[in-house]
């Protein structure tokens, strides 16, 4: 699904998650962002849980002219978001955290030997 520019992007939630490549000390990090009003995807980047990573997903967000964030109390939201653009808490996250916890179910399953019908 192609998500145009004016009809999305306002508002956006923003979080992470980690998997692991081989084993658990072999962290990787998905940095998502979506649309509050939509659920729409809107860019994602994989990398550590670092600032710099955070930081190319913010830039994937500017054209987007998102004009309020919502996050969890991850440093990297509060040192680069601008604070009246950010809204920290869970009352407004919720989408993005069920989208996870989707990939996670859907990641799970399809991790099985044997996937019931």
């Amino acid at each position: 699904m192609n998500v145009r520019l004016e009809d999305a992007g306002y508002e956006a939630e923003l979080d992470e998650q980690w998997s692991y490549v081989g084993n658990k000390s072999n962290q990787r990090w998905l940095w998502h962002a979506i649309d509050h009003a939509t659920n729409i995807v809107l860019a994602y980047m994989f990398g550590k849980r670092k600032d710099v990573v955070f930081q190319k997903l913010k830039a994937l967000l500017e054209p987007f002219g998102i004009k309020r964030y919502y996050t969890d109390h991850w440093g990297a939201y509060e040192r680069h978001l601008d604070a009246d653009k950010h809204e920290i808490g869970k009352r407004n996250t919720q989408k993005i955290e069920r989208k996870n916890l989707n990939f996670r179910t859907w990641i799970k399953r399809l991790a099985c030997k044997t996937i019931p019908d």
